[in-house]
């Protein structure tokens, strides 16, 4: 029979047989690549001597980490691709591949002679997927971009933190991971229209871009208040970002914090029938959103006087009870052993060879009938490089253009 006359098989991985050849580095391009390799795809992670710099923090405390979160299930083959050698070599993956994916700044590529015109020319049917902080054709392309200056020239930082205290950036890298996301989005939108019309394209994300629409609250007060004589601050604290919504906050608790929202009228009244208050939900000053929010530190006043009397346990249970959205503020210890996400096998247990045993992430994106890949261990800098080669290209591991020479090198090396 021919094989395109069998009938699909459901519980195929979606993108198997899709060959992606990652240049990327620290969390934008790898965390795209990631979910790709989740989904099936074959993703050879091009590395330089010595590693890419996520893989070098690995000589500081538990920095290893994040390159196991973001690299398993990828091959990982050491290129130079300063060199001749290196370069002769990626092009010559190029030729059967289906992705490249690289977050270079603006330029980097077309110097190493290794463009998208180029590398599209050797196979037309590539798709060239680019991030960057700031876009290839802007005035800021040439801007450093990292997630910390990203959030600060995206407005992120000025909106974060409390009015009367400094701009601080938001805890997690926002900006490297909304980018990663939309970049993973262009790729699956590109090979989609590719299937489609045979057209490959070139895309790419800026992470400015990406964290943008990610503002719309505290957009949506700027835009509102722009010519009032004295418009409200652009860092509202735990507060809601367009300050439209009360109560809205983290209150204390007797061993921590708890956040409670009410988005409408019935969670005031349900949860002023929690706190023992029924008369508060008949009292004028409160008896609507707009006058909530005109008096909004008294409502915090009288939440917190509820709040700070219980575990933040035994007020989430109360909450819960009478359907009052909120949750428990909770600590890294209690994120990485979170029943939830272990039971959904978003977040899994594994034998790490290097770091020991260690949690790691799925890819968030599920589909169907499609079984969970089993979550394989993130490589040695240059493990795959031998087997990559000679399986892709014919090569043996003596051929020196292989340019490979640290295939067991560790990790920090």
């Amino acid at each position: 029979m021919n094989p395109l006359d069998q009938p699909p098989d459901p519980a195929r991985q979606p993108l198997d047989g899709i060959v992606v050849v990652d240049l990327s580095q620290i969390y934008n391009g790898p965390y795209a690549t990631f979910l790709m390799a989740a989904a099936g795809a074959t993703v050879i992670k091009v590395e330089p001597p010595g590693g890419e710099p996520l893989r070098r923090r690995g000589v500081v405390g538990g920095a290893a980490l994040p390159f196991a979160m973001l690299n398993g299930c990828k091959q990982c083959i050491v290129l130079d691709l300063k060199s001749a050698e290196g370069k002769a070599t990626l092009r010559d993956l190029i030729r059967d591949a289906d992705v490249l994916v690289e977050n270079f700044a603006p330029g980097t590529m077309d110097r190493l002679e290794l463009g998208a015109d180029i590398l599209q020319g050797l196979n037309p049917r590539l798709i060239y997927a680019s991030s960057s902080g700031f876009g290839s054709d802007g005035p800021y392309r040439s801007y450093p971009a990292m997630d910390l200056t990203v959030q600060a020239m995206a407005g992120v930082m000025s909106t974060t933190g409390y009015p009367d205290r400094p701009p601080v950036k938001a805890g997690p890298a926002l900006c490297d991971f909304f980018a990663g996301v939309h970049l993973y989005g262009a790729i699956a939108t590109a090979l989609f229209e590719r299937e489609r019309t045979g057209v490959a394209r070139r895309l790419e994300v800026a992470m400015q871009d990406a964290v943008y629409p990610a503002l719309s609250s505290s957009l949506g007060m700027h835009w509102g208040q722009r010519d009032a004589k004295s418009p409200p601050p652009p860092r509202t604290g735990n507060r809601h970002g367009g300050l439209a919504e009360s109560p809205y906050n983290v209150y204390p608790t007797s061993d921590g914090w708890i956040a409670i929202i009410c988005v409408g009228d019935i969670h005031w009244r349900s949860l002023v029938n929690t706190m023992e208050r029924p008369e508060l939900a008949e009292d004028p000053r409160f008896s609507g959103l707009k006058q909530r929010v005109a008096l909004m530190d008294e409502v915090d006043a009288l939440v917190s006087d509820w709040t700070s009397h219980r575990t933040k346990e035994e007020a989430f249970q109360a909450l819960m009870a009478n359907k009052v959205p909120c949750a428990p503020v909770r600590d890294l210890e209690e994120v990485v052993n979170d029943p939830n996400m272990h039971a959904r096998g978003s977040l899994q247990w594994q034998d790490h060879p290097e770091l020991g045993r260690i949690v790691v992430q799925h890819s968030p994106l599920r589909y169907a009938g499609v079984p969970r890949l089993t979550l394989e261990p993130s490589h040695a800098l240059g493990a795959d490089t031998a087997i990559v080669l000679r399986e892709r290209l014919g090569r043996n591991q003596h051929d020196s253009s292989a340019a490979a020479p640290r295939a067991a090198a560790k990790i920090g090396d």
